[in-house]
């Protein structure tokens, strides 16, 4: 029992240690000097207001945003970076399932085949089903939300 505790608490501990670290680095603008022009960002100032827009460029006190605008560093609360989607990869899972799911389907009904049987597909079953279950899956994947989301870069202390 009192290795299960110490496992639980390293665990806990790491994870804590993890957050504070993730928060530390977020308070940094520095951070937004990485920042490629033309990326998409989401700013919340502190009068509440939201602005989603390109960034043009960032300085040590103030960030250029669409048309020229500047937005000074002590009116920012926080900067979301706009992450890529993942329709390719959404559309590989989607193909490996479908790929299983119709190798298994194949693989049941090669299984039924008998001398008895009217209807035998002999190996054709797998042959048939993987692909045309993993082109199914592959599609249904590529059809998914692909938006990548917001990651926090920067936090105001």
């Amino acid at each position: 029992m009192h290795s299960s505790f110490a496992k639980l608490a390293i665990v806990l501990a790491g994870a804590m240690y993890f957050a504070l670290a993730t928060t530390a680095q977020n308070s940094d603008w520095q951070v937004l000097k990485t920042v490629s022009p033309g990326q998409r960002i989401r700013i919340a100032l502190r009068d509440g207001k939201t602005r989603d827009a390109k960034l043009q460029s960032a300085d040590d006190s103030a960030l250029t945003i669409d048309r020229g605008q500047i937005l000074n560093k002590n009116d920012v609360r926080r900067v979301l970076l706009k992450r890529k989607g993942h329709r390719g990869k959404h559309a590989l899972i989607g193909a490996g399932i479908g790929g299983g799911t119709g190798l298994g389907l194949g693989t049941a009904v090669d299984a039924q085949c008998s001398h008895e049987s009217i209807f035998c597909t002999g190996p054709y079953g797998k042959i048939v089903f993987t692909p045309l279950f993993g082109a199914i899956g592959a599609g249904v994947g590529a059809v998914l939300p692909a938006n990548g989301g917001w990651q926090e870069i920067y936090r105001a202390e």
